[in-house]
C-alpha cells in the first residue's frame, strides 16, 4: 500500500533546493501504485503535480495539493529492423540513462541530448533540445494516464503538438495527464549533428575527424560539464530561459547595431539568438544579488547560493527579462515552470 504523507518538504526534490512544502506527497513505482494513489479518497479534488527529477521547476510557494514522485523506471526494446530500433522508456527513468543506453548500443538520434537534466516523462512536456537536436525528431509516441478517469491514452507526435520547448502538455492538456512512458525511434546509421555550438570545436581539439555517436555524446557532456553547474554543488535548474527566435527583419536591424551577435538560422525561417549572449551583454553573467544570481560560467543559469527563496529567483528572472528587453527589444521567456 502506498503511503500518502502530509506536510512534506520539497527541498530535497527540486534542484534549486528551494524551501517549500506540499500538503500531500506520495512516491509511486508502478502503474498499480499510481492508480492506488489516484483512487485514494484522501486526495479527492486535490491539485496534482508530478515530480521526476525536479530539475525544471521554480517553487515560489507551498503546494496545496498532492505531489507524486515518479519512480516508474525501465527501458525496453520494442522492435527493430536493419535501419532503426524502437525503444520504450518509462517516465521515471533519468533521461541521461536513456541516452547512455542508446549510445552504448550504437544507436543515434539523442546523443546531442546527453546530460540534459530531468526524467524521460518531462522530456516531451518540454520537447527538450540541445546542440541542434530536439526530442520531436526521434519521438514516436507516449502513453499517458488520464488523472481524472484513470484511463491510458496514446499520444502521437502530431497530437503532442510540439513546439520550441513546448507541447500540448504545457498548454491545453496541462495537469491533466501523468505521462507513463515514451517511445523513440533511434537510427543504426545516423547522420550526426556536429555543426551546432561548440561540438565541432571540441571534436577538433580531440583530433576527431570522423566522429562516432559516442564521440558526439562525449563532446556534449564535456561542454555541459564545463559550462553548467552541478545542482549537487549549487542549486539551479539548468537553462532558465528559452533562446528567442526572431524574424529576419528584426534580426537585420539588431545585427546593424550588434554585428557580433551570434545566431542560428532555423528550419522555420526564424533566427535563433542565444539567450545567454543577450543576458551577458546586459552585464548579468556571474552577478550575485543577495542569495541568488547567475552562474559565473553560464549567464543562462540562475542559481541559489544557499538561502534563496523562489520569489527571489523569480524577481531576478523578471529583472533580467526587463534589461534584455530594454537593450535589445527582445522578451525572454522562462523555460522553467514557475509554481
Amino acid at each position: 500500500m502506498v503511503v500518502i504523507e502530509k506536510d512534506v518538504s520539497l527541498t530535497p526534490y527540486n534542484t534549486f533546493h528551494l524551501p517549500a512544502k506540499t500538503r500531500l506527497f506520495a512516491t509511486v513505482k508502478s502503474k498499480k501504485e499510481l492508480l492506488e494513489v489516484l483512487k485514494n479518497p484522501e486526495i479527492a479534488d486535490s491539485e496534482i503535480m508530478v515530480f521526476g527529477g525536479g530539475s525544471n521547476v521554480l517553487l515560489t510557494q507551498d503546494f496545496p495539493g498532492l505531489v507524486i514522485k515518479n519512480e516508474i523506471v525501465g527501458i525496453e526494446i520494442l522492435t527493430e529492423d536493419d535501419e532503426s530500433v524502437w525503444v520504450k522508456a518509462m517516465s521515471g527513468t533519468i533521461w541521461h540513462d536513456l541516452v547512455v543506453f542508446a549510445v552504448e548500443h550504437g544507436w543515434g538520434g539523442i546523443e546531442n541530448l546527453s546530460l540534459v537534466p530531468g526524467s524521460v516523462g518531462a522530456a516531451p512536456m518540454q520537447n527538450i533540445g540541445a546542440y541542434g537536436v530536439e526530442l520531436k525528431e526521434t519521438f514516436v509516441e507516449l502513453e499517458a494516464l488520464d488523472i481524472k478517469t484513470g484511463e491510458m491514452r496514446i499520444f502521437t507526435k502530431e497530437e503532442c503538438n510540439f513546439g520550441y520547448r513546448d507541447s500540448i502538455f504545457k498548454n491545453e492538456e496541462k495537469g491533466k495527464y501523468f505521462i507513463f512512458s515514451v517511445t523513440v525511434k533511434l537510427l543504426k546509421h545516423p547522420k550526426l549533428r556536429t555543426d551546432y555550438g561548440d561540438v565541432a570545436r571540441v571534436l577538433a581539439e580531440k583530433g576527431i575527424v570522423t566522429a562516432t555517436i559516442k564521440d558526439v555524446s562525449d563532446a556534449v557532456i564535456s561542454i555541459r560539464r564545463a559550462k553548467l553547474p552541478d545542482p549537487k554543488d549549487i542549486g539551479n535548474a539548468g537553462s532558465f530561459f528559452k533562446n528567442p527566435e526572431v524574424e529576419n527583419a528584426i534580426f537585420s536591424k539588431l545585427e546593424k547595431e550588434f554585428p557580433d551577435m551570434p545566431h542560428y538560422m532555423m528550419p522555420s525561417g526564424l533566427i535563433k539568438i542565444p539567450a545567454a549572449w543577450l543576458i551577458e551583454q546586459c552585464g548579468w553573467k556571474g552577478k550575485r544579488i543577495g542569495n541568488t544570481g547567475t552562474h559565473t560560467r553560464q549567464a543562462l543559469v540562475l542559481v541559489n547560493h544557499g538561502e534563496a527563496t523562489g520569489d527571489e529567483i523569480k524577481q531576478l528572472a523578471h529583472d533580467i527579462i526587463a534589461s534584455v528587453r530594454e537593450k535589445f527589444g527582445i522578451t525572454l521567456s522562462p523555460e522553467v515552470n514557475i509554481i
